[in-house]
């Protein structure tokens, strides 16, 4: 991680100026790690008078609101992260209104995926070039826009439309959201609660938006669950204009045109290969197509950015191995996790009997404890810990909640059997989260502090579409196969009255999720050792000790 101690130029590019302004050498910053200062504000480097004040704690600095500004950057994130849960509570209403086909719903959900996980990287890169503060706003009413355009949807073209578009401006929004995050919030400490407060908000949003869909499907109707952004995208845009500061973007860089046609293309390809392998197969000509051509152009564009001028994703963003590691950690973390939402909403409701808004308030405890992982426990902990010793413990620990949930079965209760292992990944997924995503986004240049914040979103959407495509087939794989000996032994003995049949069949369902919970359990194990093994950057209080006690540089002495 960066020292944010380290004093840089007003582009954050490199050591101060030898002009008095206290710059050191040997802090271990590097051309490519600075953090995103903006001009005049300071770097938390001592002044000439000797004060030691840092940057952003006087009333007329622009950051001096920086936690209000977190509040609208929390808000914008929560909108992003709620979309991805609470359509689908509402699905078979909207499915009912606008005469919907079990054959075209799926689009509802693949749409909006296919321009979120495909448009990311374009994004996140347009966000350096023009400004995080200007693209944060026009992502929040684009979003707003497309919001209320699905929810006033007359028939399934209409609404298919709205999804892609709020697709499209959340691959705008969320990476300018996290990238305005890591350039607002420099200090080790405050950058610790403010990552805690953004990471309990990425992990617990899904379970909130499971709740509000139950909720507003319930009570009001399926068109609020796209409503609800609009009040909520008002909020934002009125405290992003207000409290958000930014630099002006970087338009010394070009857009890298073949690398977003390479990249986008390889990532709409790889997106909807996942998408359509869990309704039509891993062996249907169209999945392997897709897939096969994700992988071709994916190739191609990694070899381009090595050659561009201008890269979409410079190679140096992604070849850190502790960045690096932490991406490839965020990506398993969200195939176990994506595929554990999709069962236990299956269960609970399908198996258990639970309404959409009971399903929705089994979900809280989990949710109040990732809240209480982060905030609590990791926040306070990363100042003074490596961040792999909290995302190891943390991984293992949401690896044991997802084991003791292959233990459930038809007759299981709430209380006895999910419960339990839901609060040990929420607490697990807590510690993982901050760490992890704090780790993502530090060390780099402000210029590329967008594409990376994309890179962490990418590494997101394309776990969760690997997640509940691979899982869900391995559960569909388990659950005819322990159903065909059985219904044929069944036969062979006389036959099943209806009420047996059925109860075998929810047995086989559940077995199926088990083995597939099993899998995911597994999974996180694997993040686990991924992360102690490549994660290797110290606490940032040490890495503020060896800046502390390196020589000072004299100015004109060199």
């Amino acid at each position: 991680m960066s020292d944010p101690a380290t004093p840089g130029t007003p582009d954050g590019s490199g050591p101060g100026t030898p002009d008095g302004s206290g710059a050191r050498a040997g802090s271990g910053a590097r051309a490519d790690s600075g953090a995103d200062i903006p001009a005049g504000s300071g770097s938390g480097a001592r002044d000439g008078s000797g004060s030691g004040a840092r940057p952003g704690t006087s009333d007329t600095d622009p950051e001096a609101h920086r936690w209000w500004g977190l509040a609208v950057i929390a808000m914008a994130q929560l909108m992003v992260v709620l979309d991805a849960t609470i359509v689908n509570i509402a699905l078979p209403s909207a499915q009912r209104e606008l005469g919907l086909t079990n054959g075209n719903r799926q689009w509802v959900i693949t749409a909006y995926t296919l321009a979120f996980g495909g448009l990311l990287l374009l994004g996140g890169r347009i966000a350096d070039l023009v400004g995080r503060k200007r693209t944060f706003i026009v992502g929040l009413i684009g979003f707003a826009a497309a919001s209320a355009l699905g929810g006033a949807a007359q028939g399934p073209s209409m609404l298919f439309a709205a999804r892609a578009l709020q697709g499209t401006f959340a691959a705008i929004l969320a990476p300018s959201a996290l990238s305005l995050l890591t350039t607002t919030f420099r200090d080790g400490r405050e950058r610790a609660k403010a990552f805690g407060i953004y990471s309990a908000i990425a992990g617990g949003g899904a379970a909130i938006g499971l709740l509000l869909g139950g909720v507003l499907t319930e009570f009001l109707s399926w068109r609020w669950c796209l409503y609800v952004n609009v009040p909520i995208a008002v909020l934002a845009v009125t405290g992003a204009f207000a409290l958000l500061h930014d630099r002006a973007g970087h338009k010394e860089s070009r857009l890298d045109i073949p690398g977003v046609l390479l990249g986008c293309g390889g990532l709409v390809a790889l997106v909807y290969g996942f998408s359509e392998a869990e309704s039509s197969g891993w062996s249907s000509p169209l999945v392997l197509g897709l897939l096969c051509g994700a992988v071709a152009l994916l190739t191609v564009f990694a070899w381009w950015q090595t050659r561009a001028p201008s890269p979409l994703l410079p190679p140096h963003v992604i070849r850190d191995r502790n960045r690096g590691g932490s991406v490839l950690t965020m990506c398993l973390t969200t195939i176990g996790m994506f595929g554990l939402f999709l069962f236990l909403t299956f269960f609970l409701q399908n198996i258990l009997g639970y309404s959409p808004l009971r399903t929705g308030l089994a979900f809280l405890p989990m949710c109040a404890m990732i809240i209480i992982g982060s905030t609590q426990i990791a926040a306070r902990l990363l100042h003074f810990v490596p961040p792999r010793l909290l995302m190891g413990p943390g991984l293992l620990l949401a690896a044991g909640g997802l084991f003791t949930l292959t233990f459930i079965d038809p007759h299981s209760s709430y209380a006895a059997h999910i419960l339990p292992g839901t609060l040990m990944l929420g607490l697990g997924m807590g510690l993982t989260f901050l760490p992890v995503m704090s780790v993502a986004t530090s060390g780099v240049a402000p210029k590329d502090a967008g594409v990376t914040s994309a890179t962490v979103n990418t590494a997101q959407q394309v776990g969760g579409s690997i997640g509940t495509s691979l899982l869900n087939t391995v559960a569909t794989t388990s659950t005819t196969a322990y159903l065909t000996g059985r219904l044929a032994a069944a036969a062979r003995a006389g036959g099943l009255t209806p009420a047996e049949r059925t109860a075998l069949v929810k047995t086989g369902t559940v077995h199926g999720f088990t083995v597939a919970i099993g899998w995911a359990a597994l999974i996180l194990v694997a993040a686990a050792i991924l992360a102690m093994v490549l994660v290797t950057a110290d606490a940032p209080r040490r890495r503020e000790r060896s800046a502390d006690t390196a020589p000072a540089v004299v100015p004109g002495s060199g």
